[in-house]
Parts: C-alpha cells; structure tokens; sequence
C-alpha cells in the first residue's frame, strides 16, 4: 500500500473586481459555504441553498471555474428563478469569461432571446450548452458578535446545464461551483453585492473545509491571520498560480532550473486534480531524487499504481508525531 499524505490547505484570494451586482439591505462580516471531501472521488463538495421554496443543492468545487452552474431539471422547479437577456450586461459579463463561447463563436446579442453560455465540466472536459439564469440564493452569515443567521438574498447569477454534464461529478452533485477570477463567480457576486472585501478564504483539509467570503481577520481573529506564512498569488485568466522557486527532498535542493518551475504562468491551485502534478522534466529530476532518499530509509519499492509512476509499500513504515518516517519533501514559495 502506497504511503498517503494528508495535509491542511488555507489560502486567502484577493482580487479587485470591475463590474457589481447591486444587492441592498444585507450586510454581514462573513457568509459561510461547509466544504465536505467525497471519499470516493477526492472531490471537494459544497452546499447552497436557493430558489423559492428553497432547495439544497450539492456543487463540485471548482477553485477555476468561471462560474456556478447546475443541472436546473431535477427536483422541484423554482418560482423565482428567472432567465436572462442575451442583451443584458449580465449576459455580456458571463461570456466574457466562457470559454466555450469563444470556441464555438456563440451568438451575441439577439433581440428576445436567452443567454446561451457554455458551463464547463473541468472533471472531464466537457462542455454543453446553457441559458444564463438568475434566482435568490440563502446566506449563512458569520459574525463574532452576533448569532448567525441565514438570510435570502436576490440576483444570484448562474447557468442552467444539461445533466450530462454532471458526469464524472461525486455521488449526488448536481453542477460546479466555480470560485474563479470573473465576475460571475460565486465569490465575486457576493463580494461585489453584500459590501464584503475584495477577498475569499478557501480552508480545506483532507475530509472537510470551508469557502468564506468577507473579512477572514474577523474571523479567524488578527493572531492566527498574522502568523501565517504568505506568498504571492497570480492570477492568469480566471486561474490562480503560486510561484515554487525551488524543490527540496529531505532538505537537500533539487538540480531544478528556476525558470522551468515558473514557466509561463507558475504553479497552478486546483480543487479538481487530488494530487500534485509536473512537468515531465521536473517530475524526472523529483523522482530520481525521490527513490533515493527513500531507499536509504529502507523504504519497499512497489508496482506503479495509475495514475501514480513511483509507489512505495507502507508495511515497514511506521509512525510518529511529526507523520511517517519517509523522505520530507519542501516547496520553497516565493516570500
């Protein structure tokens, strides 16, 4: 059995957004999104609750996705939810950050039709066509001070898809919550609409987590907030990157150019894939390095498991505080 390594995720994004979606009359320090971890698919899974008379429904978190969308034909139908203009601005914003409406050449604006976008399953790489909706959405919100409470807040744009795009999805989701760098993203509607600042917290751990939307050092409180470590964070599109100036196993840096870790864009954060990938050339070096820092622990090389290619048995692996004794592997952030 191959050694598993479980870790906690906590980053902050910041990002400044241009276009709003005006909400009056609700305002809160924090709204609250439980992530729960599928342990059949590794998927991270969310809940919202929406539409009139309020509906849960389970989202695949998507760190990239350029927005929410779900599939609108299963269970009950909801009297509030409304389709949008392809006129509108709100459709015009949408397809701004659709890339499948850039490959399709999707139409534009046509007089008294729907908003066609392109939802994206990042899973399987599939895409479908949908109409742009809109629909009220119930917000827990989070304070320190005062008693949480839920409350139902307007205008929450998202996309209608067929359910053949839920394929590949955990067990019971029913779409994609997309938490990218666009203005129809999830974060970026509510940031942009209920006067929180420009930022999400995205907290996961290897079983459970959370999205938070507002101000995290209220939260968390100014301690724990300053005792973090920080590194830059690029955007690129509607992705995120981090920038890994080098690789160290046990300690020992790694014969990796600096330029061949930053490449075009850096290293790339996602939900979607539950395992840290390379470049080829990158993974070479890793690898080689890998085998012989764990040979000298007299660790067991095993048959490659897919998608895995270098595997090591468990048996004679034992424990401690810090973790299992296996080789410690560092990336080394920009500061």
């Amino acid at each position: 059995m191959a050694a598993l390594f479980q870790f906690l995720v906590f980053f902050a994004f910041l990002f400044c957004l241009r276009n709003t979606f005006l909400v009056l009359g609700f305002h809160s320090v924090s709204v609250l999104f439980p992530v729960t971890k599928d342990a059949a698919t590794l998927q991270y899974v969310s809940r919202i609750s929406h539409g009139t008379p309020l509906k849960s429904t389970d989202l695949v978190v998507d760190l990239g996705g350029p927005f929410l969308w779900m599939d609108c034909d299963s269970g009950q139908v909801s009297s509030s939810k409304r389709l949008i203009s392809s006129c509108s601005v709100n459709c015009s914003r949408a397809k701004f950050h659709d890339l499948g409406t850039s490959k399709s050449g999707g139409r534009g604006c046509v007089f008294n039709t729907n908003c066609n976008v392109f939802p994206y399953n990042n899973i399987t790489g599939m895409t479908a066509a949908g109409e742009l909706v809109e629909d009220v959405i119930a917000l827990d919100s989070v304070d320190p001070f005062e008693v949480s409470h839920i409350t139902t807040v307007d205008h929450l744009f998202f996309s209608c898809a067929p359910s053949i795009l839920l394929q590949g999805l955990a067990t019971g989701a029913k779409g994609m919550l997309g938490l990218g760098k666009a203005s129809v993203s999830l974060p970026s509607q509510l940031i942009s609409s209920i006067g929180h600042s420009q930022n999400f917290i995205l907290c996961l751990s290897s079983s459970n987590g959370a999205v938070l939307t507002g101000n995290g050092r209220t939260i968390f409180g100014t301690k724990i907030t300053r005792s973090l470590v920080y590194t830059p964070l690029v955007t690129k599109r509607r992705d995120y990157f981090i920038n890994v100036q080098s690789i160290k196993i046990n300690g020992r840096r790694l014969a990796v150019d600096k330029s061949m870790l930053l490449g075009k864009s850096g290293t790339k954060l996602s939900t979607i894939v539950p395992y840290t990938t390379m470049e080829s050339s990158i993974y070479a070096i890793f690898s080689k390095a890998y085998v012989k820092a764990a040979i000298a622990l007299n660790m067991t090389r095993l048959a490659a498991v897919a998608p895995f290619g270098l595997c090591f048995s468990s048996k004679q692996v034992g424990d401690s505080m810090a973790g299992p004794p296996v080789p410690e592997i560092d990336l080394i952030l920009q500061s």
